[in-house]
């Protein structure tokens, strides 16, 4: 198990943390980027919701090697789908 980096924030008057660029660092997060809290008993985790994006991306492209299905197949259909909503909405 690696070591977790650590520091200091000071909670702000209104209500605003300023994280260590050492940790902003480590987790690729910039100004502006959205995380995603949850307070386990009196334990508070901040985790980046692009982090929480990319974990979802893998469980997809996971379910797609399970499921044997390849790229092609899956971009062909995709084109399939596209055409079929395009005429149902637009005629054709």
């Amino acid at each position: 198990m690696s070591q977790g980096l650590g520091g200091e924030a000071t909670l702000r008057p209104k209500r605003q943390l300023t994280l260590p660029a050492e940790i902003c660092a480590a987790l690729d997060i910039e100004p502006g980027d959205l995380l995603e809290l949850s307070v386990e008993g009196r334990v508070l985790t901040a985790r980046p919701k692009k982090a929480k994006a990319m974990d979802a991306l893998q469980e997809i492209r996971d379910s797609f090697e399970r499921s044997g299905i390849t790229e092609a197949e899956l971009l062909k259909s995709g084109r399939s789908m596209r055409r079929t909503m395009s005429r149902e909405r637009h005629g054709g």
